[in-house]
C-alpha cells in the first residue's frame, strides 16, 4: 500500500512570508502543482493581518526581514493562531537564533537556500504526519497479522505466549496513536490469543504450582505434558520475585528500591517507559502472576515468597480469609519480614503504602531518610483505585471509555504523581530500581452465569465456595485447592476462574448486573493482561 501525492497533498493552505518572495517563485509553482494553495506576503505586518483573516495549515516564515523580524512576527502569530505550525526559514546558522526559534515552539527550521523537496518533507511532517503514520501503521499491522495468527496457533511454551502478548501490546499502542480502523481487527486477534492462552494455562498451571510433596505431582505433570505437547518448565511467578530478582541484587551489594504498582499492565508500563526512558537504562521482563490474579493472593505471595495456602498455614495471624471484613493486605510489612527471616537475611528495609496524594507527599519528604536501608519497598494503589472508580463512577467511565483512554489517564496520573518526582530522584541515586505489579486487569464484556450461596466472594473474575453452580466448559475449575496451593475454607471448596473477557453474573437481577459491570476493568481470572505482567529493572544513566 502506498501513499500517492494526489491522495494526501490536497487542501493545504500555506502562508509564505519572505521579503524576497519573488526569488522563490519556482518553489511556489512547485508547491501549487503538488496541490497546495500558497498565499505570499513580504513582511511581518502583512503576515499578521493575513493570520487574522484566515486559518492556514502551515506558515513558512523568513527569519531576517526589514521591519518586524521573523522572531517578532512569530510571537505575534502564535498569539493569534497558536496551533498553526510555523517553519522558520533563515540564512543564519547562529545557535542563539535557533534556540530562540525552538523556544518559541516552531515546527521546523530550514536553512537557506532551501530546495523544494526540503519544503515538501517539512509539509509532510507537519501537516500530513497523522495521515501518513496511520496508513503506514495499518499497512505494517496488516502484514504482521498473519504472522501473529500463526504464532498464536503454534505457541506451546510460556515464552511463546509472552512473545505473542508483547507483539499484541506493541500493535495496540501503535494503532491507538493513530486514527486507525484496524483496532477491531486487533481486538479480535487479542480475543483469539486469550482463548489459546486460557487453554494453555488450564493444561499447565497446576503442574507449575502443585506442592512438591504431592504424590500426584509426577502423574499430573506427565499427563499435562502429554496434553500440552511440551515439557514447559515453571516460569517465574509471584512468590519467586524476591528469591530470583531482589535477593541476587542485594547479594551483589546493591541497594534496591522496589516499587509495586497495584493492577499495572504491560501496556501501561510501556506508556510510563516513554516518560522515563531518557533517565534510566531499562531491562524489561515479564513474569506470571499466580491465580487468583487478585491483590489478596498475588501481592501477599510476592512479599511472603509463599503460595497462599502456605501463608495461611504458616502465618495464620497474617492471612485474612475472603469472608472476613478486615483488609486483605494489611500485613505486607510483616510478610516481608518473615521472608527475610526464612532466608536468614539481615538486610534493613522500609515499607510504605501510598493510597492518596497526602501519603505520597509524606513519603517524598522522608525520601532522604531511606538511604540507610538496603531495601525500600513502595506500594502504589492509584491505578487499582482508578480502575475501581471507573466501574463505580459514570463520569470516570466516560473519561476512560476505552483501552486507549484508560492508558492516557494512567499517563496523566503518572505525570502529576509522586512517582514522577520519585523517578527523578532515583535516576540520580545509586539505587537499582525494580518496578513491578501483583497483577493486571482485562476489560470484561462477556457475562457468564454462576450461582453461589451468600458466603461466596464478590469478585467478578473468580469465585470460591462450596455450592457453586456453573458451566464447567466456560471456566477453569480447581476442585482441589490444595493442588493449586490455595486456602480451602471448607472441605468442599471449589475455585472457578473466568477466562478471556468473561465475568461472572448472578441470575438474580441479571440484566441490571450485566449492564452495570459490562466493559469494566476486572482482575482475578485468566488472561494475558492479568497474568503476564511487567517486572522491570532500572538503573540511572551515568552523568557524563
Amino acid at each position: 500500500m502506498t501513499l500517492t501525492d494526489s491522495k494526501i497533498m490536497t487542501n493545504g493552505l500555506l502562508l509564505w512570508v519572505d521579503d524576497e518572495i519573488e526569488l522563490l517563485r519556482a518553489h511556489i509553482i512547485f508547491l501549487e502543482k503538488k496541490g497546495y494553495e500558497v498565499v505570499t506576503v513580504t513582511n511581518g505586518t502583512d503576515a499578521i493581518d493575513q493570520c487574522k483573516q484566515r486559518t492556514f495549515d502551515l506558515i513558512l516564515l523568513d527569519e531576517m526581514m526589514p521591519g518586524l523580524s521573523g522572531l517578532e512576527t512569530l510571537q505575534e502569530i502564535k498569539d493569534i493562531t497558536p496551533a498553526t505550525p510555523v517553519v522558520m526559514v533563515t540564512k543564519s546558522e547562529e545557535e542563539n537564533i535557533m534556540d530562540q526559534a525552538i523556544g518559541s515552539k516552531i515546527a521546523d527550521y530550514l536553512i537557506k537556500p532551501v530546495n523544494p523537496n526540503q519544503i515538501l518533507l517539512s509539509l509532510k511532517k507537519n501537516i500530513h504526519r497523522k495521515e501518513i503514520v496511520t496508513e503506514i501503521t495499518q499497512s505494517e499491522y496488516q502484514q504482521s497479522f498473519q504472522d501473529i495468527a500463526l504464532q498464536i496457533s503454534e505457541s506451546k511454551t510460556i515464552d511463546d505466549w509472552k512473545d505473542v502478548y508483547k507483539r499484541l501490546v506493541h500493535w495496540e499502542l501503535e494503532l491507538s496513536s493513530t486514527n486507525s480502523n484496524m483496532t477491531e481487527m486487533l481486538k479480535m486477534q487479542k480475543e483469539d490469543a486469550n482463548n489459546g492462552f486460557a487453554k494453555y494455562i488450564k493444561s499447565n498451571y497446576l503442574k507449575w504450582v502443585m506442592p512438591q510433596d504431592d504424590s500426584n505431582r509426577l502423574i499430573y505433570q506427565k499427563l499435562s505434558n502429554e496434553k500440552a505437547g511440551a515439557n514447559d518448565d515453571r516460569p517465574m511467578m509471584s512468590h519467586d520475585i524476591f528469591k530470583k530478582v531482589i535477593f541476587p541484587l542485594l547479594d551483589k551489594g546493591e541497594k534496591v528500591f522496589l516499587i509495586v504498582i497495584d493492577n499495572f499492565r504491560l501496556d501501561q508500563w510501556r506508556m510510563l517507559a516513554g516518560e522515563i526512558g531518557d533517565m534510566f537504562d531499562i531491562d524489561e521482563q515479564t513474569y506470571i502472576s499466580i491465580l487468583p490474579t487478585a491483590t489478596q493472593y498475588a501481592r501477599n505471595a510476592i512479599f511472603s515468597g509463599l503460595m497462599p495456602e502456605k501463608i495461611a498455614n504458616m502465618f495464620p495471624d497474617l492471612w485474612v480469609d475472603e469472608d472476613e471484613d478486615e483488609g486483605k493486605n494489611i500485613n505486607e510489612r510483616p510478610l516481608i519480614q518473615t521472608q527475610l527471616e526464612r532466608f536468614r537475611r539481615h538486610e534493613t528495609f522500609s515499607y510504605t503504602k501510598v493510597n492518596d496524594s497526602l501519603a505520597a507527599d509524606k513519603f517524598l519528604q522522608k525520601y532522604n531518610q531511606l538511604e540507610t536501608n538496603d531495601l525500600n519497598v513502595l506500594v502504589v494503589n492509584s491505578i487499582d483505585m482508578l480502575s475501581h472508580a471507573r466501574t463505580e463512577s459514570k463520569m470516570v467511565r466516560e473519561l476512560a471509555n476505552n483501552e486507549s483512554a484508560f492508558r492516557s489517564i494512567t499517563l496523566s496520573w503518572f505525570r502529576h504523581s509522586v512517582l514522577s518526582e520519585l523517578f527523578k530522584l532515583l535516576a540520580k541515586s545509586k539505587y537499582t530500581v525494580i518496578i513491578t505489579t501483583d497483577h493486571g486487569s482485562i476489560r470484561s464484556s462477556r457475562p457468564i452465569k454462576v450461582v453461589g450461596d451468600r458466603n461466596t466472594n464478590t469478585n467478578l473474575r473468580y469465585k470460591l465456595g462450596k455450592n457453586l453452580k456453573y458451566n464447567p466448559k466456560e471456566v477453569f475449575e480447581i476442585k482441589e485447592p490444595k493442588k493449586a496451593q490455595l486456602p480451602s475454607p471448607n472441605l468442599s471448596t471449589t475455585y472457578v476462574f473466568a477466562t478471556g473477557d468473561a465475568f461472572f453474573a448472578y441470575p438474580n437481577s441479571y440484566n441490571y448486573y450485566v449492564s452495570y459491570y459490562k466493559d469494566t476493568f476486572q482482575h482475578g481470572g485468566i488472561s494475558m493482561e492479568e497474568m503476564i505482567v511487567p517486572i522491570v529493572t532500572l538503573k540511572g544513566r551515568k552523568q557524563k
